[in-house]
């Protein structure tokens, strides 16, 4: 399955994680995967997803979910005007996975989590949600490469240290 594929599943298992308790989770994810399996839930592909698709899809939710209270942090501090709880869940859903993909995952460029989390906007989210998302992920991609420098800095200088 291609990468889009599977970022889009996962999307949908965060927004369902809205709406079901965490001691819930698991098997709602379980019957989603089945429901993928006997072809009775839509997929953005024609085939169901492999056992190593639902392993990297199953850690990738985990993944998001666990840095949940970060990643809203940053939201709530970046979107001027805005507050995670004024959002739309599906905004805030393509948000969440959109930031810890620029944030936290080093296999996402920071240009395809913005381009796929807007093509998400454009498939589930209103009439504006490409351009707010669009717009928040630019502020936070910015901030996230200035940050950057200082961190490699700070390594090389200690690298350098301890030789």
């Amino acid at each position: 399955m291609k990468r889009s594929e599977l970022r889009e599943t996962i999307f949908k298992l965060l927004f369902m994680a809205q709406f079901n308790s965490t001691e819930e989770m698991p098997e709602q994810v379980r019957l989603y995967f089945d429901s993928l399996e006997s072809g009775r839930e839509e997929f953005p592909c024609s085939k169901a997803p492999t056992e190593a698709d639902e392993a990297y899809m199953q850690e990738k939710y985990s993944r998001v979910a666990e840095m949940l209270p970060e990643i809203d942090g940053l939201l709530n501090a970046t979107a001027t005007g805005w507050k995670t709880s004024r959002m739309s869940k599906v905004d805030l859903t393509i948000l969440r996975l959109a930031v810890y993909e620029i944030r936290y995952d080093d296999d996402v460029p920071v240009s395809v989590a913005i381009n796929e989390a807007v093509e998400i906007a454009k498939r589930f989210g209103g009439e504006e949600s490409a351009s707010f998302i669009n717009g928040i992920l630019g502020k936070i991609a910015r901030e996230t490469e200035e940050e950057k420098p200082e961190q490699t800095d700070g390594k090389q200088q200690e690298e350098g240290r301890a030789e």
